[in-house]
């Protein structure tokens, strides 16, 4: 009798062992990649925020959400020294408590996009951002975009009609035509109540010595030797309900619009010694299929033209008016009344540093002179607009938002006042560094 052979079966064990090896291999694969990633991404942010230049990235949470006195004042606190009386604080509950809702959870009450930005990278690179803001509470209200507009033919109740014309205004130098003229009859408004002058109104007085200002020391009241200074409008038609006696989603004239604070700003520029020209040119009038999309295109054409006739332009402006109402548009200086400015820097620009540099001067001596005159500097991109607005063709080239569709045109006129002394200051100033580099 053969003694039992004991056999084993290993059959299904194997199998089931393989199994647990394959298993396990897939996580190992799978842990290891998402390690990678996570350092691969992680290695990126940091050098990204390395090579920030600008305060974009790191505004968005406190600097940008409080005012320039309040961020001060606090700054104070910490380094003796850096005391500075310009600005005062400003605290408003909602801003505050915006700011906080952001450290904590890094979401932008005033922006229901950033919700889903904080899951999906790369998603807020393109957003807008509120770069620097002003003293007043409530800067984080970005400026609306202008609505796209027709001829004037299909809505007789938003856009008068057009003039007829057989060509571009002017002659080609960038000068408006006829129609750009500041018409007689809105002559006395518009030097009513402008800032600085002797009418019986409260205004703010000069701040002697201050960068940035226009003072009798630095104002040359002689005849322009050239002109440096080119003003336009890419939305020409942009007007306010005020003036039309209307009240639209966005009221549009091709009479009583924009271009009126674009020859006044021309004209006070001329009387403080600097050469300045405007352009009023109406695409929609001149312009074959006129494209609402399309007129940052139009606009740097004539900028380009102008350029090219006038080798000394060095300041290019494009004015706007915001679509936002009037609360967010507007401040009490001396008892008075001005539209609030807000600078547009395009990211689309690769060189768009320069360009906000260029509007901080601005903006930081308008504040100095008009407290609270300014919203601040807010930077779009291709993603929220044009993203470009023709300032890649000058480092000195800045969109400017005065007022909204609410303001009067007495009150953007003192704006537009103050903005011509600050900019003439800081011409006066470059061209005394100048003149001492040339000697």
């Amino acid at each position: 009798m053969k003694p039992p052979v004991l056999t084993w079966n290993l059959g299904k064990g194997s199998r089931r062992l393989k199994q647990l090896l394959v298993t396990g291999r897939m996580f190992a694969l799978l842990s290891v990649g998402s390690m990678v990633m996570v350092l691969v991404i992680g290695i990126g942010l940091m050098l990204q925020q390395k090579s920030q230049t600008s305060p974009v990235s790191s505004m968005k949470g406190f600097a940008a959400s409080v005012s320039d006195g309040t961020f001060s004042g606090m700054l104070a606190m910490e380094v003796p020294g850096t005391e500075t009386s310009a600005a005062a604080a400003s605290f408003s509950t909602k801003q505050m408590g915006a700011f906080l809702v952001r450290v904590l959870t890094d979401i932008n009450p005033n922006d229901p996009k950033s919700l889903l930005a904080t899951e999906y990278p790369g998603m807020a690179s393109d957003n807008t951002v509120l770069i620097r803001p002003g003293q007043v509470a409530g800067a984080d209200v970005e400026p609306e975009d202008n609505q796209p507009i027709h001829d004037g033919s299909d809505d007789p109740g938003t856009v008068e009609p057009d003039a007829p014309s057989e060509e571009l205004p002017g002659d080609g130098s960038g000068r408006p035509g006829p129609e750009g003229e500041l018409p007689s009859e809105e002559t006395p408004g518009a030097d009513e109540g402008a800032a600085g002058q002797s009418n019986g109104e409260t205004t703010v007085p000069d701040k002697e010595g201050e960068a940035g200002e226009a003072t009798d020391s630095n104002v040359n009241s002689a005849a322009p030797k050239r002109n440096a200074v080119f003003i336009y409008h890419s939305h020409a038609r942009e007007s306010w309900n005020p003036v039309l006696g209307k009240n639209v989603t966005d009221p549009q004239s091709t009479a009583k619009n924009i271009s009126l604070l674009g020859k006044r700003l021309e004209r006070k520029l001329e009387e403080q010694g600097i050469g300045a020209i405007s352009s009023a040119t109406d695409y929609p009038s001149v312009i074959k299929s006129y494209k609402w999309v399309l007129s940052y295109k139009y606009s740097k054409k004539t900028v380009t033209e102008a350029m090219a006739q006038h080798r000394d332009l060095q300041y290019f402006f494009d004015i706007h008016r915001d679509s936002q109402k009037r609360k967010y548009t507007t401040a009490t200086i001396g008892g008075k009344d001005y539209a609030q400015v807000f600078f547009i820097v395009g990211h689309g620009n690769p060189n768009w540093e320069k360009n906000e540099a260029f509007a901080s001067q601005i903006h930081e001596a308008l504040e100095k002179a008009y407290p609270g005159i300014s919203r601040g500097i807010w930077g779009k991109s291709s993603k929220n607009g044009n993203g470009e607005y023709n300032q890649s063709l000058s480092p000195e080239s800045m969109l400017i938002e005065v007022g909204g569709i609410d303001n009067t045109l007495e009150e953007s006129n003192r704006t537009i006042d103050a903005l011509a002394k600050v900019i003439a200051g800081l011409y006066w100033k470059d061209e005394k560094v100048n003149a001492k580099v040339a000697s």
